[in-house]
């Protein structure tokens, strides 16, 4: 039988992320993703589903929904991408990671199917790491039998893998530029692959947004036939600069009053940042929306799923300990979730001296992200992780930042880069108490977690 480290050396040779996407003329496209699926027995048709796409939030918004539908006493899958540390975080049942054992079978079942259609010339090549990846997922939910998955696409909409599922209804977060080199250029381009995964007579949930983005995806809802519906009145009318009906006591909460289902409830959130209000409406929209497809949900569990909803990496607070200031993870990777952060810090910790943990890949907007955060920061310690070639070395992180005019230590090991953080901020007492900011990439963050040593 094959071993879980064995599973994983082989999907790894498939190509690391993202989402192996070599060439156009190399691409396994959603008719190869739908043969597949076949010959595994379509599995990806014999659980009820929900697909999540979206620039920012849909990852957190999945997370929320799964929570409460968990708490709801429904058997619950969630399928979320990259993951922080193993790759059985992206297939969750019930809160919890897959087994090794379970995703080392579906594993060998999958690539035995995918071996053999390629050898049969229905494949005209192995299924990348990214569909391989989905299809265990897809299988590994059919044989638990589950009630319900809530699937986030991997990257755009239209051709992602997740695509295939004709799923209960359609959600999209906020629309941004990311991943311009195969989504578009434009805020337009990309949100007309997130609306490929809207499907006729079915409901779409979105929010008001970007001009260019409301455009395409209003458009493509009328196209389709899908049934528009809005989050807004899940969102709470806070104003700029407003905290009446957000308490913000607790550092790594969230909490406010709603109306749901036409009872009042307290929204207690480890979601942090005004930018999580906006996911956590999106979720209870799509929640409430399942009551009217048979799903029971009373306003009592939506509550308790939200406050229960574990989403590491993202505003996930530390407190501080006898020799360890507080310390924020968080996975922003682009200009969004980059201003989003810093608004939650503004929000949350003004005033504050932050020493900012910095790793990024190479592909992101380096420059952008760090014109916006390092100049939040007294010391910046530039890191690198080695598992991932995208990487940005210390150096080029160093080149990227340097017009900020922010003091730049490089640090290239994370262990290390997080000690240095530590001993700068207990250094500059004399400026506050220090907050530890370890952000700019989920694969700097998963190995930030390792060497903290927390659960994911």
């Amino acid at each position: 039988m094959l071993s879980y480290p064995e599973a994983v050396e082989r999907l790894l040779e498939l190509g690391h992320e993202l989402h192996q996407m070599p060439s156009q003329s190399h691409k396994f496209d959603l008719d190869h993703m739908r043969v597949f699926a076949e010959a595994l027995g379509h599995p990806e048709q014999t659980v009820p589903s929900v697909l999540i796409a979206g620039t920012n939030g849909k990852g957190s918004t999945a997370a929320t929904l799964a929570s409460i539908l968990q708490t709801s006493g429904y058997n619950v899958g969630l399928y979320t991408s990259p993951h922080l540390i193993r790759i059985n975080e992206r297939i969750r049942i019930n809160g919890e990671p897959i087994t090794d054992e379970l995703f080392a079978a579906a594993y060998a079942h999958v690539h035995g199917v995918a071996e053999r259609l390629v050898a049969e010339g229905k494949l005209p090549w192995h299924p990348s790491f990214f569909e391989t990846v989905t299809a265990i997922a897809f299988e590994c939910f059919m044989r638990l039998k589950l009630d319900i998955a809530i699937l986030e696409v991997g990257m755009g909409g239209r051709l992602d893998a997740t695509n295939i599922v004709e799923p209960l209804l359609s959600v999209i977060t906020d629309v941004d530029l990311d991943h311009q080199k195969f989504l578009g250029d434009t805020i337009s381009a990309i949100a007309a692959e997130k609306a490929g995964i809207m499907r006729a007579g079915k409901p779409t949930i979105t929010l008001p947004q970007h001009p260019q983005a409301n455009d395409v995806l209003g458009k493509k809802m009328l196209e389709v036939g899908a049934i528009p519906l809005a989050a807004t009145r899940n969102v709470p009318p806070i104003s700029p600069g407003s905290n009446s009906l957000f308490d913000i006591s607790e550092p790594g909460r969230t909490r406010y009053m709603l109306n749901v289902l036409g009872e009042e409830i307290l929204i207690d959130s480890p979601l942090v940042g005004r930018h999580q209000l906006r996911n956590l409406a999106l979720a209870i929209t799509a929640a409430e929306e399942l009551t009217k497809l048979g799903f029971e949900i009373t306003p009592a569990q939506i509550a308790e799923g939200i406050s229960t909803t574990h989403w590491p990496g993202r505003f996930q607070y530390l407190s501080g300990e006898r020799n360890r200031p507080e310390i924020i993870l968080d996975v922003a990777h682009n200009p969004a979730g980059a201003w989003a952060l810093r608004g939650a810090l503004s929000e949350r910790f003004r005033d504050r001296p932050l020493y900012l943990v910095f790793g990024a890949m190479r592909d992101k907007a380096i420059g952008e992200i760090a014109g916006i955060l390092f100049p939040t920061a007294e010391v910046v310690i530039a890191t690198h992780t080695e598992h991932n070639p995208r990487s940005a070395t210390t150096g080029e992180i160093r080149a990227a930042g340097e017009r900020t005019g922010a003091e730049i230590i490089e640090v290239p090991v994370i262990k290390n880069a997080i000690a240095k953080a530590i001993e700068v901020a207990s250094e500059h007492k004399q400026l506050g108490a220090p907050l530890v900011v370890i952000t700019g990439s989920i694969y700097i963050v998963g190995e930030a977690m390792e060497a903290l040593d927390l659960r994911v």
